[in-house]
């Protein structure tokens, strides 16, 4: 297996040497999809959602020939027919043989949908894209799920950001896609989410058509000290050390989170060499991520209005607010009246600039409260 020049990855998923702990919750899912069941798996964003999934995609990839993996992420699509494509995209043709692809199962396809196919420049292999009118998008669906159903082979599906599909135009596509669910008898699908409250809606509120049909996965931080000795055993790859103590404040600045932790010790990695790494290390290491960051930073900033930006540079200095609207907290920081403190909870609850956690609300980017700190 191939050396990585940096093992805390920040982006992507290279193999389990690489992917620290998550032993239980893989274990779960494995659990689940090999009994029939399918999952729907909550956390905010950058806690490894993706990763574990990849995770999940590695061991059935080395152990189970007979199931394939298909991964869609449609946080940027704004449609159904968005949605359609991209699964097109992912599915059509990718798991039939080349005899298969110029024979039945393509030809049948072909009699409906306008397939064209090109060859990927990197690996030659054939690659399938779908053109169809919008208004034809539920029967280009109906059609790909029908080519999905008749395919040899079981799958796993995972669709990332499954809560965008409530900003679609159409009203129909929560019964439409569980209509399909619940029909492919050759499929299991993990649907995965970062906004609780929406994810939540769509499997726990019985007037919603996914209610219920789902096996529940919350992904919490990484456990504290199995992070610490992953951390370890990969720093010595160029005689780094560092100590638990030091982890500790890594850890807690950025509530544990992956991503972050992840960041901060790839930047590490790739500064220093041969010492005992210290807490004026770190300081100096997150203060270039941020900078680095800073001009963005701004930008968003600069979007708010005075009493948004105002809430969200409290919330930052507070580092957790359970209740925004609270006389003391308004008059620290010079708040103007409830309603408008409200308003701008939703604003920038939306908008994902804060984040209601189980002790109160806290800045959606470790980074960005990092930045905001600071002015």
């Amino acid at each position: 297996m191939k050396e990585l020049s940096n093992p805390f990855l920040v982006y992507g998923y290279d193999s389990p040497r690489y992917f620290c702990d998550r032993e239980a919750e893989t274990q779960e899912l494995l659990e689940a999809i090999q009994n029939g069941r399918n999952v729907s798996l909550i956390s905010p964003r950058r806690m490894g959602k993706t990763g574990l999934i990849h995770n999940l995609f590695y061991h059935f990839q080395t152990q189970n020939a007979d199931i394939a993996c298909i991964y869609i992420d449609i946080y940027a699509t704004k449609s159904l027919a968005d949605f359609v494509r991209q699964l097109a995209r992912e599915i059509i043709g990718k798991f039939d043989s080349p005899l298969q692809q110029m024979g039945n199962n393509i030809s049948q396809l072909l009699r409906g949908l306008k397939l064209t196919m090109e060859f990927d420049p990197i690996t030659n292999n054939p690659q399938w894209s779908v053109g169809f009118q919008p208004q034809e998008s539920e029967q280009t669906l109906d059609t790909i799920f029908q080519y999905v159903k008749d395919l040899d082979k079981n799958l796993v599906i995972a669709i990332d950001e499954f809560q965008q599909i409530n900003e679609y135009p159409e009203k129909n596509v929560e019964a439409l896609l569980r209509t399909y669910v619940q029909n492919l008898h050759n499929v299991r699908f993990i649907f995965s989410g970062s906004k609780q409250h929406l994810m939540m809606q769509m499997f726990d509120s019985p007037k919603h058509p996914f209610y219920s049909s789902t096996q529940r996965l919350h992904l919490r931080p990484i456990d504290e000290h199995i992070y610490y000795l992953f951390v370890q055993q990969h720093l010595q790859s160029k005689n780094l050390t560092i100590s638990e103590d030091l982890f500790h404040t890594i850890y807690t600045t950025v509530d544990g989170v992956t991503w972050y932790v992840q960041s901060i010790l790839n930047k590490l990695y790739g500064l220093y060499n041969d010492q005992q790494l210290t807490e004026e290390d770190f300081r100096q290491c997150l203060q270039a991520i941020v900078s680095s960051r800073a001009d963005d930073y701004n930008r968003l900033y600069q979007l708010l209005t005075s009493n948004q930006a105002t809430l969200l540079t409290a919330i930052a200095k507070e580092h957790c607010v359970q209740s925004p609207t609270a006389g003391g907290f308004m008059q620290k920081y010079h708040l103007k009246a409830v309603g408008s403190v409200q308003r701008a909870i939703q604003y920038l609850s939306e908008n994902e600039y804060i984040y209601p956690t189980e002790k109160g609300y806290i800045v959606y980017d470790r980074f960005l409260a990092f930045w905001l700190r600071r002015k």
